[in-house]
Formats: structure tokens, C-alpha cells, sequence
């Protein structure tokens, strides 16, 4: 831009940039760094130039008409709802929450697709684990907006927030003719932005039944790629015997994903060893190492070489081949090595066929995962929604929990630490349970980020699944903290790490600020009213700390982001992020607070734009000033 000269004698650079209210741009995103890589597609008018593309991947580009993937129709509008940016907030509840200020766990109750959407800039590749129980399909278990690529407003509308025009959630038939499509359709986006969010090292989880496992598996396929598929574990939901239909389906799956599956196989943790596990390890022989077990030193010689054939002398003098269609597992001169440190059992007589030593110290700490999970291991749905009747005082308030011993089985495989969980299926919320079980059990901590809609249970008490879904998290909070508070106090309590038992809640809701609608006619009349809504374009009712948390938000920064309420020249600023960010939301600016906010040398700095009330030259003086001091940004809204 040329430095201009407005009609008030401004030069256009010294005015700060306008907040982008929109959520993450995905698709503008990938294209600035298609054009990174390949700069010279890039057009005059800064678009892809198609076939400078072709030419630059050569023979890597398919341009034939027929190819293998997967299609349904809807699809196309899928990527338009995936592109199409959120304009809404998540509205802070502090009187719904527990521990708010203090808090790193969310529980947001909304439409999952705009939610992921909002996410995106604060939670940009830094979920280590994503676990969600979404719909079956079995055609009457879930409710779904009948215009997906109205999300938003469909939403509002279903909410009761703004006047209803028609369109609502419903449950998905099997009449309908594009049964297996309206799922497809519900899912693609919201596992699209999902994956955005995952870590490098991350991880989904998903659970599913036959109805579709076979799309789910494809369409998994189609957005983290083949080559990250990981596993589709095999679940014992039940153990006793359902007579009423033709056969007693006794499980269900849980398929997982990795974000890069190299990255994941390396922080991948061993299960812990159970009783049964150790139970195998002894030391007939004395060794001064430890406890051990032994494995075979044989195996199948389909690829073995030349170097895994001969003849091994044991200690009582018998000569032992491997045995016929087999070979050793290590060399000649690797198994004289092993036999040289003690580390080859020949058995008590030392005629056996001889065995490796593995000991519990060199064992990594625990078990291999393995695909079957049985009801022993991780639960069942029976013992779930006992479970969850218990902490309900003996009220059934939804029927089809999952265990928390299952989740707590994946967590146990892909998390450690304080990393962060996210399920946007949040249902009873299962996953909450889970992190603070496990927390307790390991003293790790780990975030959860729960997502689900408020969706009708015709209940008095609870109304909607959200509603319970806070409530039961709520109740697990308060008896692990019983638990803890009744047991005697340890060695090590008042020293140890302080684990995170809260949560903020936060409510989807159109954005705070009212926006400019281009589309309005363009008569007077028409013109006039829209310039009059934005005299004041902050919405009628909302606080400071729902701007606030918007802000925060659209700029990037993490909802549990830490914010210290200082006073300067007499106005309030809020210091995000120990001064990465400065936000002042006060009406009446003064070149005192500018000098101020610019004194304590922050990354960044919001002001509303309202604030300066017309004064350009105030404005002009902020950008410089805010200049001279490092503030890298400096935007209004």
C-alpha cells in the first residue's frame, strides 16, 4: 500500500489493522504455503496459476479422469463448509465452572463443527490426543442440522438464541436416501479440522460400530492418509448374551489415527505391567540382575540368512539345529555374546534348547498394547452406566456411557504429563472422568477440552446432555477430592505437583461485535440502519470479559491463557500472557494510557476502536508511539 493521504491529512500507515473476527482461514492458510513451496505458480493477482502447477510436479500429478478414492455426494460442500470461516464466540460461564480463574480444562457447550473452527488458532497443532464416541448412524441416534453449511445460524436458531427460519436439528433415518451421506457429510469436516489441531506426535481415537466402520475407515483414509493408520482395536463391550437378535454382538471398535504414525510410534508408552505379567518373571539361577523371563531364540527362517543356520554346544555337552523349517533369531558370533553374558538359558539340566534371558529391569516398564480389549481389562457399557448411576445418587441420566477404563486405556497408551485431550463428542462426559482418574493414578497433568451440544433430554433436572455432561464432571471433582481429603496425608503431598481439578465453561454465541452485512440493498433507508447498528457495534448485554475472551481467541491465544488485570493512567488493560498481549477495552482513550501500555513494552496490543471516538490524530499518535516501543502489533476492533 502507498502511503496515501486520507481526506482528515493521515497518511493510511500510520492506522492501526482491524482485528480479524473471522475464525482460522484453512484454505488461505494452505495456499500461502502451496506458494512457499512453489513460488512460481503464483498468478499477478497473487492465485495458483493450475497449470504452472502441473508442470512443477511433473509426472507426481494424476490429471486422469478415473482414480481410486472415495466419493458421496455432499462432498463438494463439505470443503465449502471446511473453508467457510466461523463469525462466533464462546461466551466465558464462570458461575457454571469450577476453579475458572485458575483452570487449564474446558468444557464448551455448542455446535462441535463451529467450535473445532474457533479452536483453530489457539489450538493449532497442540492436542496430543483426540478421543470421540460420534454417532453410529443407526438411524435415530443423533441430531443433525438439516443446512450443516449454516452451522452457526442453524445452531442459534436450534439454541432458541435468534428467531428461527425453518431449519433444525433431526435425527438421520434409514428412509432417507442419503443415509449413508448425510453421516459422511457430518463427519468429513469435523475430522478435517480435528486433525489441523492434533500435535505431530498425536493421536485419534474413535469408536464405531459395524454400521460405519467401513466409511469411517475410508474417510480416515482420505484425511490423515493410508499410511497413518494405526490399529482398529476390538472392544468386549458386553459379557453376557443378548437373545433377542439373531446373533449377540458382544463388541465394538475403536479405531485409531495418528497425525504422522513414525512420530507417534516413538511416543508411544508400553501399558503398565500387571500382576499376571509379572507373575512370569523369576530367577532360578541366581542372577545378581534381577528377576527375568525367557523368549525363544528360534523363528521362522522364510527370510533368514545364511548366518542364522549352525549349531549351538550346550553347557551339558548336547549338541542342538534349529529346529526343521526354522533358524536362530541372532548370529553366530551375536548368540557366543549373549551365551559369554548369561544373558542364554539352557534350562536347569543345561541340555534344553536354549532360551533368551529378559529381565524386568531391561523389560521398558511395561507390556506391549495389544488390538483385543477385553471387558476384564478396560469395562463394559453395563458397568459404565452403573458406574455412572452410582455418582448420580442412584439417578440414571444417560443411557450409553462409555467406561472411563476405556479411555483411560488409550490415554495410558498416547499421553503423558500435562498433555491436552480433546473430545468434541462429549456426550456424558466420559473423557473428563477419565483425565482426572488417571491423573490421580499417575500424579500426571493432563487438560481435557470437552465439547458438546446442548441437545434436549426432556429431563427436568438436566434438561440437555450438557447439562450432565458439567454436572458429572462437577461430582468426579468433588470426590476425588473427598478420596483425598480423607486418606492420611503423604510424605510427599505438600511438595508434589497440584493437580487440575476445575473447568471453564464456555457457551457458543454469535461473535460480540456486530458485522458489517454487505448484502444489505442498497437504498438510504437500508444504508442508514446498517451505519446506525454500527454507531455502537459491541452487541446489547455483553461484558467485558465476554470481549475479552473473544479477543483472545481471534488473536491466537489458548482460552486458559493467563490474564492479569492491571491499572494504568487510571484506565484498565488486561496483560495476557505475562504482557504478550495487551487488551483495552475502555471507551475513552487518552495519550497518557498509550504512553503507558507502550512503557510496559507488550508484543501486542487490542484497543477498541470505538475508543478513540473519532479522534485521528490520537490514533495516528497511538501507531507511532506503539512503534518506537517494539510493539509488534497494534490493532483495534
Amino acid at each position: 500500500m502507498n502511503n496515501k493521504t486520507t481526506s482528515e491529512g493521515l497518511a493510511m500507515s500510520d492506522q492501526p489493522e482491524k482485528l480479524d473476527l473471522r475464525s482460522f482461514d484453512i484454505a488461505e492458510d494452505k495456499r500461502q504455503e502451496l506458494l512457499r513451496l512453489f513460488p512460481e505458480v503464483r498468478t499477478e493477482g497473487g492465485k495458483i496459476d493450475f497449470e504452472r502447477l502441473k508442470l512443477a510436479l511433473g509426472e507426481m500429478m494424476d490429471v486422469g479422469k478415473e482414480r481410486y478414492g472415495m466419493n458421496w455426494p455432499g462432498k463438494t460442500d463439505c470443503f465449502k463448509t471446511i473453508q467457510t470461516p466461523s463469525l462466533g464466540t464462546l461466551l466465558p460461564c464462570p458461575e457454571e465452572s469450577v476453579n475458572f480463574d485458575t483452570t487449564e480444562n474446558l468444557i464448551i457447550e455448542g455446535d462441535n463443527l463451529e467450535v473445532l473452527k474457533l479452536l483453530q488458532k489457539s489450538y493449532l497443532g497442540k492436542v496430543k490426543m483426540i478421543y470421540i464416541d460420534p454417532p453410529y448412524n443407526t438411524g435415530n441416534d443423533f441430531i443433525y442440522p438439516d443446512n450443516y453449511t449454516e452451522s452457526l445460524q442453524t445452531y442459534l436458531e436450534y439454541t432458541g438464541q435468534v428467531d428461527a427460519q425453518g431449519k433444525k436439528f433431526s435425527t438421520n433415518t434409514d428412509t432417507d436416501g442419503r443415509f449413508h451421506s448425510k453421516w459422511l457429510n457430518m463427519m468429513y469436516p469435523r475430522l478435517y479440522l480435528a486433525r489441523n489441531l492434533l500435535r505431530e506426535d498425536g493421536v485419534i481415537f474413535i469408536s464405531i460400530d459395524d454400521n460405519e466402520l467401513s466409511n469411517l475407515r475410508a474417510l480416515t483414509n482420505e484425511v490423515f492418509g493410508e499410511e497413518n493408520f494405526i490399529a482398529n482395536f476390538i472392544w468386549e463391550k458386553r459379557t453376557t448374551r443378548e437373545n433377542r437378535r439373531v446373533f449377540s454382538f458382544n463388541h465394538e471398535y475403536v479405531l485409531c489415527v495418528a497425525r504422522n504414525k513414525e512420530d507417534f510410534e516413538q511416543a508411544r508408552n508400553l501399558l503398565p505391567l500387571t500382576d499376571e505379567a509379572r507373575s512370569r518373571y523369576a530367577n532360578p539361577d541366581n542372577d545378581p540382575r534381577g528377576l527375568w523371563q525367557s523368549v525363544s531364540l528360534n523363528a521362522q527362517a522364510g527370510h533368514a540368512t545364511k548366518e542364522q543356520f549352525y549349531s549351538i554346544a550346550t553347557p551339558g555337552g548336547r549338541i542342538i539345529d534349529p529346529p526343521t523349517g526354522r533358524c536362530w533369531v541372532v548370529t553366530k558370533s551375536r548368540m557366543e555374546e549373549l551365551i559369554a553374558d548369561n544373558r542364554v538359558w539352557f534350562g536347569e539340566s543345561g541340555n534344553n534348547v536354549p532360551r533368551r534371558k529378559v529381565f524386568l529391569s531391561e523389560a521398558k516398564g511395561g507390556l506391549t498394547p495389544q488390538t483385543l480389549w477385553t471387558a476384564s481389562e478396560v469395562g463394559t457399557n453395563d458397568a459404565a452406566k452403573k458406574e455412572l448411576i452410582d455418582l448420580f445418587d442412584g439417578v440414571a441420566v444417560f443411557e450409553t456411557p462409555k467406561p472411563p477404563s476405556l479411555v483411560r486405556r488409550m490415554m495410558e497408551i498416547a499421553t503423558d504429563g500435562s498433555d491436552i485431550v480433546l473430545d468434541f463428542f462429549a456426550g456424558s462426559g466420559t473423557t473428563a472422568h477419565a483425565v482426572l482418574d488417571l491423573n490421580k493414578q499417575d500424579s500426571g497433568n493432563r487438560k481435557f477440552i470437552l465439547v458438546q451440544l446442548p441437545e434436549p433430554t426432556g429431563r427436568d433436572d438436566y434438561p440437555t446432555i450438557a447439562e450432565i455432561c458439567k454436572e458429572r464432571v462437577r461430582r468426579v471433582i468433588k470426590k476425588l477430592n473427598d478420596e483425598d481429603a480423607a486418606r492420611e496425608p503423604g510424605l510427599f503431598d505438600e511438595n508434589g505437583p497440584k493437580q487440575d481439578r476445575g473447568f471453564r465453561v464456555f457457551k457458543l454465541a454469535e461473535s460480540n461485535f456486530k458485522p458489517w452485512n454487505a448484502d444489505v440493498p442498497h437504498d438510504e433507508q437500508a444504508l442508514v440502519r446498517q451505519i446506525e447498528l454500527h454507531i455502537d457495534h459491541i452487541r446489547e448485554g455483553r461484558t467485558q470479559e465476554d470481549i475479552l475472551y473473544e479477543i483472545l481467541l481471534k488473536s491466537g491465544f489458548p482460552l486458559t491463557a493467563p490474564v492479569e488485570t492491571l491499572q494504568l493512567a487510571g484506565k484498565t488493560v488486561y496483560s495476557v500472557a505475562e504482557g504478550a498481549l495487551f487488551i483495552c477495552l475502555e471507551r475513552q482513550l487518552t495519550l497518557e494510557l498509550i504512553r503507558a501500555m507502550a512503557g510496559r513494552r507488550p508484543e501486542r496490543v487490542v484497543c477498541l476502536d470505538e475508543g478513540f471516538a473519532g479522534n485521528d490524530q490520537l490514533k495516528a499518535n497511538a501507531v507511532q508511539i506503539f512503534k518506537t516501543k517494539g510493539v509488534t502489533s497494534f490493532k483495534t476492533v
